[in-house]
């Protein structure tokens, strides 16, 4: 398919990811630090907001330009009163803080809203009862609300902590940005084989490393080699017979100082306007994208291009053409956020496209699972739940327009209702219709100005 015309151009968000990680490192840092670019998202300005309650102090100097005055060491929890921390929906700033709470001193009450308190943390909280923390559970043991009592952290000299990553690998981020605080290092590995979403890991030790706090990764092939690169955690995994289990991360006793730090735009946030591109009647260009990003979502490219979709990079931008696509096969392991993008895209493809390694996704905001099964038969598609996944059956000529009366269910899931967007667009010839969303506002959670920017796409407006 042959396009001449000019592409949309849109500015990618800042990287949702990156910004909790380096706000926390920089509260944690001695002097002040500078963050550029930081997400203005729902999520972020939770783990903003707890970390000044707990003594950072933060200065916005512009739009998405922060200064911010770290506490030289660990959180500061209640003494006599309880500090509460109100994590919202944010599954990041609960599993990363709750960590990092832990390696201070003080009571902390933990507590989150709507699906939060579903959602999992007993594979942190028990990684963290054998360090020293104690915890008081107001409803079911390892969810939250939960009082958290801080004593430090403090591990058995060399001893390894084994921590089961196969629901998130946050609970392993969490405590590797605790770790620089704890009394004498912490030896991390991985319980399980499979670690989800361990590319965010890597996004993890990147910013530790940007704030001057030091670890290696050991890898067990032929014996232990250190690999003190972020970016050679993937390939140390990939290399691995026993996948995961076979890394150790050893983070010593230290400090994190203070740093001028520019957050780099999200792969995640960019998905639905890349997505747009191949299946919209104007190609798109997204800005402000790192093509060698450890960001997991940066998989998408290749995702597009497998599906047969036209794509350049060049110059910080992603262009990404109409194209016809054919469904592929897809291991949503390293890459959740983008299955609901995924999802959605299928509708547009010749023949069936089928994602696995997806079990983790019931337990985001919403049940990604559940949830696009149940919305894309409205436009025509069938779909199969697999123990692992979906298999996406689309239909003829791509999605089909439903009755006005039909409303799509995001379940206040921000994931769900920015891909739900992508039914809309007229595709392989077709004519666009108003995708009716019972919750459009659950976007800000990421992306706050989503529907500004995808309005220049020309697409019909979501209602």
């Amino acid at each position: 398919m042959e396009y001449s015309g000019v592409p949309v151009e849109i500015s990618a968000p800042p990287s949702k990811s990156l910004s909790h990680r380096a706000l926390t490192a920089a509260a944690l840092a001695q002097g002040t630090s500078v963050i550029r670019g930081l997400s203005g998202s729902e999520d972020v300005t939770r783990t903003r907001e707890a970390l000044a309650a707990a003594g950072a102090v933060f200065s916005q100097k512009a739009p998405d330009l922060w200064e911010v005055r770290g506490l030289s060491g660990p959180l500061r929890g209640g003494g006599n009163r309880v500090l509460s921390l109100d994590m919202g929906e944010s599954g990041t700033s609960c599993r990363l803080l709750s960590a990092v709470s832990a390696a201070g001193r003080g009571r902390f009450l933990i507590r989150g809203e709507g699906r939060m308190d579903k959602r999992p943390m007993r594979a942190l909280t028990s990684v963290l009862e054998t360090l020293g923390t104690r915890f008081e559970f107001y409803g079911e043991a390892g969810h939250t609300p939960f009082l958290l009592i801080a004593a430090g952290l403090d591990g058995p000299a060399g001893a390894e902590c084994a921590v089961d990553c196969s629901e998130s690998g946050q609970y392993l981020s969490g405590l590797l940005l605790a770790a620089p605080l704890s009394r004498s290092g912490l030896r991390l590995r991985p319980s399980s084989r499979y670690a989800a979403s361990l590319p965010y890991v890597g996004l993890t030790l990147e910013v530790m490393s940007a704030f001057g706090a030091a670890f290696s990764i050991e890898a067990g092939i032929g014996g232990k080699t250190a690999a003190p690169e972020p970016a050679d955690l993937a390939r140390a995994v990939a290399g691995s017979p026993n996948g995961a289990r076979d890394i150790l991360f050893a983070v010593p006793a230290g400090a994190y100082r203070a740093t001028d730090y520019s957050v780099e735009g999200d792969w995640s946030g960019a998905s639905y306007f890349l997505a747009a591109g191949a299946v919209g009647p104007r190609a798109v260009r997204v800005s402000g994208l790192n093509p060698r990003s450890l960001q997991g979502d940066a998989v998408f490219l290749r995702l597009l291009e497998s599906m047969g979709a036209r794509v350049e990079t060049e110059g910080g931008g992603v262009t990404v053409f109409p194209s016809q696509l054919r469904g592929i096969r897809a291991d949503m392991g390293d890459c959740p956020d983008l299955a609901p993008t995924l999802a959605a895209l299928a509708t547009y493809a010749s023949g069936p496209t089928v994602i696995t390694n997806a079990a983790h996704l019931k337990l985001k905001e919403s049940d990604r699972i559940a949830a696009p099964a149940e919305e894309l038969p409205k436009v025509g598609c069938v779909v199969t739940v697999t123990d692992d996944g979906l298999i996406i059956t689309p239909p003829e000529g791509g999605p089909r327009r439903p009755d006005d009366r039909v409303v799509f269910s995001a379940r206040d899931d921000h994931r769900m209702a920015m891909s739900l967007a992508l039914l809309g667009l007229p595709g392989r010839g077709g004519e666009g219709f108003a995708v009716r969303l019972d919750n459009p506002g659950c976007v800000a959670k990421s992306f706050p100005n989503f529907w500004q920017c995808w309005e220049k796409l020309g697409a019909a407006p979501c209602l």
